[in-house]
């Protein structure tokens, strides 16, 4: 391949633009009305528009992606994540097109894409489930004896689903009708799929993924886990490589049943088998994700490895270059994902004009965006600004680095997620490594993050005044700086 086409937008366009250039491969951006004057439009070498801002009438086109192919002559097209990254009819149709999806194949996505028929798979290798039904409900009696031999709560789920839609907790037998019709009727709505199937419901889980690699020439292995157990409405907000909590002993049976699965369809590329800890470190099989993750940047960290890279050559029908033993954990990382959201207002996202933005730098530091100051957030995309990822010798480091990037990046004009982020570096249970998927409920409330905001305030209004030498300011609503509690505060402290 001398030319791929990015089937995406923003900083995952960017970051796989880059690693192509690195590999002599001329790249071809798309764009909508939206993202007209995009920074992966410009870095691209060609750049074709495909249509209004809305992703229906543009990045979830199939044939507008394919028609920009043909117009470029681009021979392999990368579908990042989202949009079409795991649409199994896109990539049969870029296969009958004579293209290179760099992905895998659309039986392995099908068969993934489906949390029941991935179950059937990973069985074909005893990997560990959740107890619970390994097919769709259809008999609803039948369902709640399942369910009361089980033993609630229990949790329901749809087949086709993600990002928590479709999904209830059901804590007594009375309830389980009432939360099966709803749970259904928003299955069907999400996905079109009103198929649902329940599974003991894990308390206090972890949410550990294990980054797979599969070749054209049967090569399968991982490269160890990432812990994205701090989410928000069931959405990572927050991961990092290594897990606090895993044994080398577990790491090395998680890693052998993410390959197992993997094996399960034949998977090439570059995917993510998910697993669900219980507090007793026992693991489940949760699903696959056919896909580039956008935490990948944490495994390019600890291992050393450009997985855009690997992606690229597995396409080419290149063989994986090292193998399993080759592999090590060197370091620690995590990764923030800076979102226009406000975590005051239940993380509710938030458009504007980017007035001030500026990254942070230094040693351990990797940003990944789209964006610079002076450009709008769109209001027809995920809210996600950039990904903020710190580097460290252990996992003290990287916090540490964490912390001191959050307080260098700055960000004036929308609300963003880096207040929220700085805010669990900082709390005890994520310093220690106890911590759930319900960090956020156990310990999150927008209280606590208002005594920052006002000492940030202050502190602009600090630097204004000696800027511009006068001796009232008007950010302390009327109140001289010398009368506010952050400067007595700060007096008793120095």
């Amino acid at each position: 391949m001398q030319k791929i086409l990015v089937a995406n937008r923003g900083e995952i366009a960017l970051r796989i633009m880059r690693s192509a250039r690195e590999m002599g491969i001329k790249t071809v951006a798309v764009y909508s009305d939206a993202d007209r004057d995009a920074l992966h439009v410009r870095y691209a070498d060609e750049a074709v528009h495909i249509g209004e801002a809305p992703s229906n009438q543009s990045y979830l086109v199939g044939d507008k992606i394919i028609s920009a192919c043909r117009k470029t002559g681009a021979e392999g097209i990368h579908p990042g994540y989202g949009f079409l990254s795991e649409n199994a009819a896109f990539a049969r149709q870029v296969r009958e097109a004579g293209l290179i999806l760099i992905g895998p194949s659309p039986e392995a996505m099908e068969i993934m894409g489906n949390k029941l028929s991935a179950k059937a798979a990973a069985l074909k290798y005893n990997i560990p489930m959740v107890p619970g039904t390994e097919e769709a409900i259809t008999d609803i009696n039948d369902a709640k004896e399942r369910a009361v031999e089980v033993g609630f709560p229990i949790l329901i789920k749809a087949a086709a689903g993600g990002g928590g839609k479709g999904m209830r907790i059901v804590e007594s037998v009375t309830d389980f009708e009432e939360q099966m019709q709803l749970a259904v009727s928003e299955a069907t709505s999400a996905f079109g799929d009103g198929s649902v199937f329940i599974e003991r419901y894990v308390s206090s889980p972890r949410h550990i993924e294990i980054q797979v690699l599969g070749d054209t020439h049967g090569n399968i292995l991982h490269l160890f886990e990432r812990d994205c157990s701090v989410q928000r409405r069931h959405q990572k907000v927050i991961e990092e490589a290594p897990s606090s909590v895993l044994t080398p002993e577990i790491r090395s049976a998680m890693g052998k049943c993410a390959v197992d699965v993997a094996r399960s369809v034949n998977y090439t590329g570059a995917g993510t088998v998910e697993f669900i800890m219980d507090d007793q470190l026992n693991f489940y099989f949760l699903e696959m994700n056919t896909r580039l993750q956008v935490e990948h940047p944490v495994t390019e960290l600890i291992t050393g490895i450009d997985l855009v890279k690997e992606q690229i050559k597995i396409a080419r029908d290149e063989a994986i270059s090292f193998k399993q033993e080759d592999l090590e954990i060197k370091g620690h990382a995590i990764e923030l994902r800076v979102y226009a959201e406000d975590p005051a207002n239940n993380f509710l996202p938030d458009i504007g004009t980017l007035q001030t933005y500026m990254t942070p730098k230094g040693p351990g530091v990797r940003v990944d965006d789209g964006f610079e100051q002076g450009m709008e957030i769109p209001i027809y995309y995920d809210p996600m600004i950039a990904k903020l990822i710190t580097y460290g010798k252990d996992r003290e480091e990287a916090i540490g680095r964490m912390i001191r990037a959050i307080d260098e990046y700055s960000i004036t004009g929308i609300t963003t997620t880096l207040a929220f982020g700085k805010f669990v570096m900082q709390h005890e249970a994520f310093i220690s490594g106890n911590f759930d998927t319900h960090f956020v409920k156990k310990y999150f409330t927008p209280e606590v993050l208002q005594t920052d905001n006002e000492d940030k305030a202050l502190i602009a209004a600090l630097v204004m005044e000696k800027l511009l030498g006068e001796k009232k300011i008007n950010l302390t609503n009327g109140v001289p700086l010398e009368s506010s509690n952050w400067v007595k505060n700060r007096k008793s402290l120095s």
